[in-house]
């Protein structure tokens, strides 16, 4: 079991928005646009210095700006690349330091290449696999092996049975034994969600203890994706400690979870929604960062 120290990026009094880091989303849909509002709204809350959404429906380019106006939109609406497999070119020589592929991407025959191919790409920064990535890949975890960077995994118990081909235990014991055998299958690391929230790699476990049911809503897991983003692109932009991406992953769920609590103590758990933890994690950010000084 991991002894992981929870801590959260800090910047020095003279930073500029490239130290907090950049980061890139390929996430929403036509049909789901909420997707990409709230993970770009949580990376921003986050931390992360520019958020940058690529835009593969029309629909984003007018709901992002509405719902997160400080982001950066990247259009991909169209893209010949993506249609002969490979990456499009507007997201060609980027200067990404963590990029961010799933919540609400969908799965049809465009977001297919667009996953498979962000994969395969030269891009050497973390790579955040959620929702629907994971469904795509589910047919091959193994292909997961080829990205020149860290990958991070983020299934519910229903992603992960697709992608391991079996049904996920419920008991702790055997959702840790499932998280490690994704970890070890790609070669990454895996978040397996749920209550008492997962963080494995081949060789390291951590179970999270923060959170409540009320975090099981729509949308909850692309909050989590998009505070992923932020600390793994600040992690790769000026990490000088000893801190690791699994540490990093580590604090980004207990933070998730905190900040739900936050929200359920006033809410109350019955009127969660998503939404509340973005407006809840510039507290929790602040209550973890008190906790350590």
């Amino acid at each position: 079991m991991s002894s992981t120290v929870l801590s959260i990026p800090d910047l020095p009094n003279n930073a500029h928005k490239g130290d907090a880091g950049r980061v890139l989303l390929l996430c929403g849909s036509e049909t789901m646009p909420g997707a990409a509002s709230l993970c770009a709204r949580a990376a921003q809350r986050a931390g992360a210095g520019l958020v940058a959404v690529g835009c593969s429906a029309k629909n984003l380019l007018q709901v992002v700006p509405v719902a997160a106006p400080e982001a950066v939109l990247v259009d991909l609406v169209g893209s010949e690349s993506l249609l002969a497999g490979r990456l499009p070119e507007a997201l060609e020589e980027r200067r990404d330091h963590a990029r961010v592929a799933g919540p609400g991407l969908g799965v049809h025959g465009r977001s297919r290449a667009l996953v498979r191919s962000l994969v395969t790409d030269d891009f050497t920064g973390p790579l955040i696999l959620d929702a629907s990535a994971l469904t795509i890949l589910a047919e091959d975890l193994e292909f997961v092996r080829e990205a020149r960077g860290a990958v991070v995994l983020t299934p519910h118990p229903g992603e992960a049975a697709r992608l391991l081909g079996r049904e996920i235990p419920a008991d702790d014991e055997g959702r840790a034994s499932a998280a490690q055998e994704i970890a070890r299958r790609s070669y990454g690391l895996c978040i397996l969600k749920g209550e008492r929230t997962i963080v494995a790699s081949a060789d390291q476990l951590h179970v999270n203890e923060t959170g409540n049911c009320g975090m099981a809503t729509a949308g909850s897991g692309d909050v989590l994706a998009g505070m992923l983003g932020a600390y793994a692109a600040w992690f790769e932009a000026s990490c000088t400690d000893d801190r690791d991406l699994f540490d990093i992953c580590v604090s980004a769920v207990h933070l998730h979870g905190l900040a739900g609590d936050f929200a359920a103590k006033e809410k109350g758990r019955r009127g969660l929604i998503a939404s509340d933890l973005i407006e809840f994690l510039p507290t929790a950010q602040r209550a973890l960062l008190e906790s350590a000084s």
